[in-house]
């Protein structure tokens, strides 16, 4: 079981950045991107990728460099996604343990598919930085839409069974008290 403290840390740390990668990413949802950043994780060609960069450059985002804030907001990302892959990975754990069979382990295969939505997190980062700093192509616009692709189902999921099955965990709990 984890300490009382490092509970507090991962469930502060992940809504903390939830809301500074809000605030930083604000100005990155124009008429050309509804969905900010995401816009450039989906990017799946060059074509898409420099499209949403276009849309991002001063003259075209009234004076602001939203390409710097992309910037900003993916190296912030790498701070996040240590936060948010952690609690999925140890919620998920915690839960599957209170069961048996197919629920524990789906909790088990779903607490690893949140440490590799981190993993897969770091690749799209990477990719979008390259991207971000002029070096688009093809290649790596696909690389990193996968990535998140991946990544956004398997933080899903973690984040689904939590939903689903931390009730009926929390109901057990509460039995055995």
């Amino acid at each position: 079981m984890m300490k009382k403290t490092n509970w507090i840390f991962l469930v502060a740390g992940t809504f903390i950045m939830m809301y500074i990668m809000a605030s930083t990413g604000r100005t990155l949802k124009t008429v050309a991107t509804p969905l900010g950043i995401l816009n450039l994780e989906f990017a799946y060609n060059s074509n898409k990728v420099n499209t949403v960069l276009e849309s991002w450059s001063p003259g075209r985002s009234g004076g602001t460099d939203n390409i710097k804030a992309a910037i900003k907001n993916t190296w912030l990302d790498f701070i996040f996604l240590f936060f948010y892959s952690l609690l999925l990975f140890f919620v998920c754990m915690i839960i599957s343990g209170a069961f048996s069979g197919f629920i524990q382990k789906l909790g088990l295969f779903l607490a690893m598919g949140a440490l590799n939505a981190g993993l897969l997190d770091i690749a799209e980062n990477a990719g979008m930085l390259i991207s971000l700093n002029g070096f688009t192509s093809n290649s790596i616009s696909l690389f990193t839409s996968i990535c998140s692709v991946i990544k956004w189902l398997l933080a899903l999921s973690a984040l689904a069974y939590i939903l689903l099955a931390g009730p009926f965990f929390l109901y057990k709990q509460m039995k055995k008290n």
